[in-house]
């Protein structure tokens, strides 16, 4: 009974169940847990698999590479030669085109994630990751639908890990600065994650605001459809620009 007692005091797994959260189902994960089922986060997945470390992969949406497949706009292709983006240990097939479109690259997230046989968790968001130092864990709360299976979970789950590997992406989340006047802008403000394809600007005036990838190629795909964009650049000439001057214009923040 002394040598059970020894063991579960260096157990990290028995310090966690002796603080029972109600509700909430608690998982033991041997290996790194990987928060994001985007690019990076497959790609280390990958690379831990082939190295024989377990891992688990949470997703909060209901698919791999969510942003890819309905946070980007339909003509968007890779801004690099596809040599330099594809992910490690699995080259793009070669009959894909040097710019590979967002189409292909979802296609190739696919079969990167069937190739490996990387089971992601979906549907399930991170609600809280807390590092403990009791016993040197870390303890990542989820929260996701109450259906089972393997691919949804089963309601609020809390897993244990000694590794945490957050690959979340720099865009999950999209930011619109609150700009003055804008609550008497009569045009619509759309930010570019929700940017699809210009044909529904045909004949409107566009301002875009931003001169980076996303805002050059938008500013390309409006005129493609017959729109009318300018294009806002943050220096001294855009700093005088007023938003009352164009009540009448769609915003597009890039």
């Amino acid at each position: 009974m002394k040598e059970t007692k020894g063991k579960q005091a260096h157990d990290p797994r028995h310090h966690w169940a002796a603080a029972p959260i109600l509700g909430v189902r608690r998982v033991w994960v041997p290996g790194p847990v990987i928060v994001g089922a985007g690019p990076s986060g497959l790609a280390v997945a990958a690379c831990l698999k082939e190295r024989g470390i377990p891992r688990l992969i949470l997703d909060r949406a209901n698919c791999i590479g969510s942003l890819w497949q309905f946070r980007t706009y339909d003509r968007l292709h890779l801004h690099l030669p596809k040599q330099f983006c594809q992910l490690p240990l699995l080259p793009f097939p070669r009959d894909f085109p040097n710019y590979p479109s967002k189409q292909q690259f979802i296609t190739y997230l696919k079969s990167y994630a069937s190739h490996f046989n990387l089971r992601p968790a979906l549907g399930r968001a991170v609600v809280k990751a807390q590092y403990d130092p009791r016993n040197g864990h870390w303890r990542v709360q989820t929260s996701g639908p109450k259906k089972a299976g393997p691919a949804t979970g089963e309601g609020e789950v809390e897993y244990l890990c000694q590794w945490l590997v957050v690959a979340t992406g720099e865009n999950a989340e999209p930011y619109v600065p609150q700009i003055e006047g804008r609550k008497d802008f009569v045009g619509s403000i759309l930010h570019s994650s929700e940017y699809k394809r210009g044909d529904v600007f045909r004949g409107k005036r566009v301002l875009v605001v931003g001169c980076g990838n996303s805002g050059m190629e938008v500013c390309l795909d409006l005129c493609n459809h017959n729109a009318y964009p300018s294009l806002v650049v943050r220096d001294s000439v855009s700093s005088s620009f007023s938003l009352f001057k164009l009540l009448f214009v769609p915003l597009l923040f890039v």
